[in-house]
């Protein structure tokens, strides 16, 4: 019995040895444990939404050569937009989205070459991961599919370049965080006021021993409509997130800044100046909507009318007249549920991102000011 409990022991601490070992190699890389061969296994580009989903995950679980491979096709082939006459045509009179591939925000095209960037860093492969960074800062300021400014990736940008040893590369970002004009208004001082302080302890040779820690905090709220014809620059949609985003924290060792900029971009999908392809699609589909949730009104009626006709005729005393007043009901209150779903605009996108990031000097989360009393599930990037 004892000579059986030992044997255990000794597969037990062989077991961990050897799963500690699988689970590890230089440079940080998570090799193809079960995690990652999972992770992978569940990637279908044909799923684009899916696959940018599952390229976070394993980059959250440290599946570097995952995120390597599957992110440069990903990007590769959700960069573009392929216009297809039928595909357009039909996408008027349908549930916006229904046929047409989704194609990659300007800030989802940034953040996946940042993705890109610190997984080669992490598998210490520093010039690799420069080339994702200028491929980022083109992705930052190309004409593609932009519209405004992206302060988080920015951010994150400057943080990756000082982890690569380019501290004047990352003194750049800094000084475009500081004088980003769209963002500010007031309401991000925060960040301003310590990009600031960056360049400056850059421009003085202030050595940090310290390196960049990165944070992300609770995962990006899902998005709600409602029609708005007057007063909206967004078509005749208003777009909402469900829950509040947490305001700008700066502190000695770290800052604190919400991807509200991204929902900005998704919030304003259907404004002319954005993609004026969608907002001519979805004014010339409003009309057909209208049409199409006056059928369930039509076919109400004329099932009210009918069954009480019917009953009259037969001298049915009331019977049927009342279940075709119940059953022409049902069918005319589902007429917003048509209309809504033949309005529906196309609100994808990448869902497994943060709610905000916070970066830091700090060696220790419960170190950093900025990560203090949070509601959210906070979970470390690098």
């Amino acid at each position: 019995m004892i000579r059986h409990d030992s044997r255990c022991v000794i597969a037990l601490v062989m077991g961990l040895l050897i799963g500690l070992v699988g689970c590890q190699a230089r440079g940080g890389r998570t090799l193809q444990g079960p995690p990652c061969s999972e992770i992978e296994q569940q990637i279908n580009l044909s799923d684009r939404i899916d696959t940018l989903n599952r390229l976070a995950d394993a980059f959250a679980a440290r599946c570097y050569d995952t995120v390597i491979v599957h992110g440069e096709k990903a990007r590769s082939e959700f960069r573009h937009k392929t216009f297809s006459l039928m595909k357009e045509t039909t996408n008027v009179f349908v549930p916006e989205g229904s046929f047409i591939d989704y194609v990659l925000e300007s800030y989802e095209r940034g953040y996946l070459s940042l993705l890109l960037a610190a997984s080669y860093a992490n598998v210490q492969k520093p010039e690799e991961a420069k080339v994702e960074l200028r491929q980022l800062d083109h992705e930052l300021f190309t004409p593609l599919y932009n519209y405004g400014e992206d302060p988080v990736n920015l951010l994150l940008s400057a943080v990756l370049w000082e982890r690569v040893g380019e501290v004047n590369e990352a003194r750049v970002d800094w000084l475009r965080l500081r004088d980003l004009g769209v963002m500010w208004k007031g309401q991000q001082d925060a960040v301003r006021v310590f990009a600031a302080r960056q360049v400056a302890g850059i421009d003085e040779g202030q050595d940090f021993s310290e390196p960049w820690h990165v944070y992300g905090i609770g995962r990006f709220p899902e998005l709600t409509w409602d029609l708005r014809f007057f007063g909206s620059t967004n078509g005749y949609f208003s777009v909402k997130a469900n829950g509040e985003f947490l305001p700008a924290c700066q502190s000695d060792t770290g800052v604190r800044l919400s991807t509200r900029s991204w929902f900005d971009k998704v919030a304003i999908r259907h404004s002319h100046g954005y993609h004026p392809l969608l907002n001519v699609q979805a004014w010339i589909r409003l009309p057909f909507g209208l049409t199409y949730s006056l059928v369930p009104l039509a076919a109400g009626a004329g099932v009210m009318v009918g069954g009480c006709m019917l009953d009259a005729a037969g001298d049915g005393k009331g019977a049927l007249c009342q279940l075709s007043v119940i059953g022409g009901m049902a069918l005319m209150r589902t007429a917003p549920v048509v209309l809504e779903g033949a309005l529906r605009p196309d609100l994808r996108h990448w869902e497994h991102v943060p709610a905000a990031f916070v970066v830091t000097r700090a060696s220790k989360p419960e170190l950093e000011p900025c990560l203090a009393k949070l509601g959210a599930a906070v979970q470390q990037l690098l």
